[in-house]
């Protein structure tokens, strides 16, 4: 019974503990990742950041395509699963624990975020300080605030970033 209990804890730490800092986690399903890396037109050898990267499927599948990329993870929980699940891949994947809000991002292609509404224009201005354009964002499910949409694949939003 006791196993139960800690059981159901560590889902609801999971999925409600980055309600409070950004977003729940919910994972991103396989058909949206292809859509990511096809939508932002990624290329071996480029790389990629994740705002959040939960579980690290998304970053595991850019380096299955060669590509290389740096996950954010403020969920100690997540963190450690990302880690697990992307030791395989860590000569292309960084995965960094702590809120992305406060640390230096490094220079990318692509940005990828799965934020909830209320923080879109934060991060619209977080990526207009970011010194490392040209720079596309992919956002899924949230559309930013008063910035043009470069291109739109069911539920994910492309914008572009130039200088």
């Amino acid at each position: 019974m006791l196993f139960i209990w800690l059981v159901i804890v560590l889902i609801l730490l999971i999925s409600l503990g980055g309600f409070f800092l950004g977003a729940p986690y919910l994972p991103t399903l396989k058909k949206q990742v292809n859509t990511i890396f096809s939508l932002a037109e990624m290329k071996e050898g480029q790389t990629l950041i994740e705002l959040g990267c939960g579980d690290g499927r998304v970053l595991v599948e850019a380096a299955k395509r060669g590509i290389n990329s740096v996950g954010y993870e403020i969920n100690p929980i997540l963190f450690l699963i990302a880690l697990l699940r992307s030791k395989k891949h860590k000569d292309r994947i960084r995965i960094v624990y702590g809120n992305y809000w406060r640390k230096e991002w490094p220079p990318a292609n692509v940005i990828f975020v799965f934020l909830i509404g209320r923080y879109m224009d934060k991060l619209d201005k977080h990526i207009k300080m970011y010194p490392h354009k040209p720079v596309k964002l992919v956002s899924f499910a949230f559309k930013l605030p008063d910035k043009k949409i470069s291109k739109q694949q069911e539920n994910l939003y492309l914008y572009d970033y130039l200088g």
